[in-house]
């Protein structure tokens, strides 16, 4: 079954060269486009793509808006943040709306469809740029969680901080050492403590505690 796509951009230009990358590559279908996140809205509920590439700046309701509204009725739909921007706080609000993936609009036609693969894949793909700033933002004493704010056991720390660099869960388990179920017991575990439903939450909600 091939994996189905919307896209959410005002560009014409940009959506059109996106849907032309989708349409061209085996395994990927574009499902709909939609120029405003009022269509998206709209339409996407229904349609329940399992990615959806969704630009921040859009006219009316903007990108981050859109996905807060949408992932409570869309759990098991990736949204991909496709824009412009680049600064710390987009990316952190973005993931707190809900959003599992982070790409810049120059992005390649590569980078686009390997982000679709991570994202089905369990990642969080970011391109480098994204990545180096989102690592910075991390380490800011500021936004650095306290234990006392977040009440993980040393274990479930060590997970979190894998899935906060990104990390899939057989890469996580590689590095602990440690079977891919007990990884998937312990993102549970993180998930009921921070009280969240996603990676993208749970990522969000650690580094604002």
């Amino acid at each position: 079954m091939k994996t189905t796509i919307s896209i959410v951009e005002d560009d014409p230009g940009l959506s059109s060269t996106f849907s032309m990358w989708l349409k061209q590559s085996q395994g990927l279908r574009l499902l709909s486009a939609f120029q405003d996140g009022e269509s998206a809205m709209a339409a996407l509920p229904a349609q329940s793509p399992a990615v959806v590439l969704m630009d921040i700046n859009l006219p009316g309701m903007d990108g981050v808006e859109c996905v807060r509204r949408l992932k409570p009725l869309m759990p098991e739909t990736q949204f991909v943040m496709v824009t412009v921007y680049e600064d710390a706080k987009r990316i952190v609000s973005a993931l707190a709306a809900g959003a599992t993936g982070y790409l810049l609009k120059r992005a390649t036609r590569e980078e686009l469809l390997e982000a679709i693969d991570e994202v089905q894949g369990g990642g969080s793909p970011m391109t480098t740029s994204i990545a180096r700033k989102v690592v910075q933002y991390f380490q800011k004493p500021p936004h650095l969680p306290s234990p006392a704010s977040v009440p993980l056991a040393p274990r479930e720390q060590q997970v979190i901080d894998l899935i906060v660099r990104g990390y899939v869960n057989k890469e996580i388990a590689d590095q602990l050492q440690i079977s891919i179920p007990t990884i998937k017991t312990y993102i549970r575990r993180i998930y009921e403590k921070l009280h969240v439903r996603s990676r993208a939450e749970a990522v969000a909600k650690y580094l604002r505690a």
